[in-house]
């Protein structure tokens, strides 16, 4: 009955609000492409005796005036940490500084700053400095909870395939969905994604170009998404979760993770209202952007906040 419950959720964070493509293909496209990843994602976390949750988040819009990181992604990453925290599970919070602040008010406005740590990432400048094994050991230093079993990425940009097929100068780089390269403003957490033993990985994405999306081969993303050729992300994860806005995969996956648990989520977590004052807050104190719009606005994708949080009721009664 559970696993049902988990698949209904999954279908209702799936829908192509933003009419990004996840479908454009019918036969083989996003959403079909890794169907039983958001169940096991959320038995994954459930399931495990104690777990310890790292959430990387943050996306780069040089577009934005100043740039900024997007709404799409903080809120999703504070969401988790509101609804698992409780449940027994350890949170850290992981970005780049341009997100450090949005994360901060955010953790404030819920009453829960001395209960989840923010580790703020190297510089671009200086992680090229780094090798692979000092970027880990230098986040493994700062996340700041005891024991680390999962690493998740929501909206967090990761590198471009190597091969031929794309032009050489956008290969192993970061892009926006409409192909503009960030690589030089982002720290590059995909490091953290290299395959190590005895931590499981998840992606959360809605475009094709985040970390995770690399679990779906190159010519589905291309197929489906425009850009999606140039832009596709080719680091994987273990549990890839495929959605309309990224940020509705943070909803499911705490809803899943409680329902597999046997406990409720605190009736706030499905509030619109409560959602939406405390974007609010990480926009007018943390200054994120409407990552579509590009521009200061308590929104997400460009979406009207009934249409963005019309999934949050809908989640609730599906686990009720």
């Amino acid at each position: 009955m559970s696993d049902a419950i988990l698949n209904q959720l999954r279908d209702i964070i799936q829908e192509d609000i933003g009419q990004r493509g996840l479908r454009t293909d019918p036969e083989r496209n996003l959403v079909n492409a890794c169907p039983d990843d958001f169940r096991a994602a959320c038995h994954s976390l459930a399931d495990h005796p104690a777990p310890g949750l790292a959430v990387v988040t943050g996306f780069y819009i040089p577009s934005a005036t100043p740039p900024a990181g997007e709404t799409d992604g903080p809120l999703g990453a504070l969401y988790l940490a509101r609804a698992l925290v409780p449940l027994g599970i350890a949170v850290a919070l992981v970005t780049d500084d341009f997100c450090t602040r949005s994360l901060e008010v955010g953790l404030a406005e819920c009453g829960i700053s001395g209960h989840v740590p923010i580790v703020t990432l190297p510089t671009p400048t200086r992680a090229q400095t780094m090798s692979d094994a000092d970027y880990w050991r230098y986040f493994d230093e700062q996340k700041g909870i005891p024991a680390l079993t999962h690493l998740l990425a929501i909206e967090r940009v990761g590198p471009s395939h190597t091969i031929d097929h794309v032009p050489a100068e956008h290969r192993g780089r970061c892009h926006t969905m409409r192909g503009r390269d960030i690589t030089d403003f982002m720290s590059p957490a995909h490091r953290l994604f290299a395959p190590r033993a005895g931590l499981t990985t998840i992606g959360i994405g809605d475009g094709g170009n985040e970390i995770g999306m690399g679990k779906i081969p190159r010519d589905v993303l291309a197929r489906n998404i425009n850009n999606g050729g140039l832009v596709a992300c080719a680091t994987a994860a273990d549990h890839l979760i495929v959605c309309g806005v990224s940020n509705w995969g943070a909803y499911a996956l705490a809803a899943g993770v409680s329902l597999l648990r046997g406990k409720k989520l605190h009736a706030s977590l499905f509030d619109p209202a409560c959602e939406k004052r405390i974007l609010e807050i990480m926009v007018d104190q943390g200054g994120l952007v409407d990552g579509v719009l590009s521009k200061s606005s308590a929104t997400v994708d460009g979406l009207t906040w009934e249409h963005y949080s019309n999934v949050l009721p809908r989640i609730r009664a599906s686990v009720q």
